[in-house]
């Protein structure tokens, strides 16, 4: 699934209709949602019903843990798929008052307060599954200290994917991947003047992918100043971010690194450019890897696409949550399928696990259940990056703003850098005040 900033001007109104939807803030938790004790995640579940929303897109994929719980438990586990777009409607259908017992949603700091989790989430602290999780996924699905989301797949990768025989064309090898972004645009400039492929593909016909040249030069941004940010004394018109917007514009694109029709490109023809060799580079997240393993077999995968690491200063990957990642559970005021949902995540995460990313072919999120055999070499890279990776901005920051139509209006040439970054800034502040968040 491709990974985009979410329309966060449309989400506003939905904010603030949401909170009157929901039930009383004030009130504790049922009984489902005070101290956890162990959860059987087999218990007999008969005549019990249970509704999970998901995108179109991913209606399929909770397919087989919902076959496997219902053979076990006797549940019935019904899914609806919640018309495209699926961030902007969901809280349009909770603020109707409409909710499911679980959801597929984005765990990041920037996407879980759309849907008032405090008000609407159970908290899912204490459950078994937690402490089995790695590192980077255990970071994600918690809001001021409280975890309200399950992580059930592992958060998008964003790298580097290269085609191997280009590189060979223009003399590169393993040892001249970069460290740097600097050195990444180097790369570039080096394959356009040895061989007949483009440096780097982009896609600004779909625009969401135009966001990750930016991000990677964010990297050395520290805690300190994304805190800043989300309390109202940092500034997305810094002139740090400035820089990068204008580096990605003057060194990139009007260097002609890119494919000429880059402000026409698209994410299908991107990996079909990168695949024919017509482009050396594709920055972009595991979705990506998920369009070569729909159209390829892995070994014609490992011949022919390499994968690497890349942050403004350093070879390290960096992680992008999106709505298949994590799964909430809701206080619909029913305990008994309450209990239930908090059982199918037990079941999910616990004896179910291995089969569910076996039956999907995608990387585990628990270090004791091991990834299942046959994925291309480029997924298994970026699996091992996972555990050191950076998040991008979505998961640093309490907005995400459009940062990809901003840029578009910048390639289209409609806006200048600084205006990009002004843009950038009005729209997080914005959210950020109706939300009600401190500073704004």
């Amino acid at each position: 699934m491709k990974t985009r900033a979410l329309p966060a001007l449309a989400l506003i109104c939905a904010v603030g209709l949401a909170v009157t939807a929901c039930s009383d803030p004030t009130a504790g938790d049922s009984g489902a949602d005070a101290k956890q004790t162990t959860v059987d995640p087999t218990a007999r579940l008969d005549g019990v019903k249970l509704t999970v929303w998901t995108a179109q897109n991913t209606v399929n994929a909770p397919q087989q843990v919902i076959d496997a719980f219902e053979k076990a438990t006797g549940a019935e586990v019904e899914t609806q798929a919640i018309p495209d777009l699926y961030e902007q409607n969901v809280p349009t259908k909770l603020a109707s008052g409409d909710r499911p017992d679980l959801m597929f949603w984005q765990p990041s700091i920037s996407t879980l307060p759309f849907i008032q989790p405090q008000q609407n989430l159970l908290t899912l602290d204490g459950e078994e599954w937690v402490s089995r999780l790695g590192d980077t996924e255990r970071s994600l699905g918690v809001i001021d200290g409280k975890r309200y989301a399950a992580i059930v797949t592992s958060p998008a990768m964003l790298g580097v994917y290269y085609n191997k025989d280009v590189f060979q064309q223009a003399g590169l090898s393993e040892k001249d991947f970069p460290t740097s972004y600097n050195d990444l645009l180097a790369l570039g400039r080096t394959v356009t003047e040895k061989t007949d492929a483009a440096g780097f593909y982009e896609a600004g016909g779909d625009k969401w992918p135009l966001q990750w040249q930016m991000q990677i030069q964010l990297t050395d941004l520290d805690q300190q100043w994304w805190a800043g940010l989300n309390e109202n004394k940092e500034k997305w018109t810094d002139p740090v971010v400035v820089a990068a917007i204008k580096k990605y514009k003057e060194e990139l694109l009007d260097a002609g690194l890119a494919q000429k029709n880059y402000r026409t490109g698209t994410f299908t023809g991107q990996a079909d450019a990168l695949w024919k060799g017509e482009a050396a580079m594709a920055l972009n997240v595991t979705s990506f890897q998920s369009q070569l393993q729909a159209k390829h077999p892995t070994a014609e995968i490992d011949r022919t696409i390499g994968w690497f690491p890349i942050t403004n200063s350093s070879a390290t990957g960096m992680y992008s949550p999106d709505q298949t990642n994590g799964v909430v559970a809701f206080r619909t005021g029913d305990e008994k399928r309450q209990n239930a949902a908090r059982q199918f995540l037990a079941f999910w995460l616990g004896p179910d696990y291995a089969g569910y990313i076996k039956a999907m072919k995608i990387p585990s999120v628990q270090p004791s259940v091991p990834t299942p055999d046959g994925l291309p070499q480029t997924s298994k890279e970026q699996v091992a990056a996972l555990s050191k990776a950076i998040g991008v901005f979505q998961a640093k920051a309490i907005v995400a703003p459009d940062t990809h139509l901003y840029l578009a209006d910048m390639i289209y040439g409609k806006k200048s850098p600084q205006q990009v970054a002004q843009a950038i800034q009005d729209q997080f502040a914005q959210v950020a005040k109706a939300q009600g968040a401190p500073g704004f």
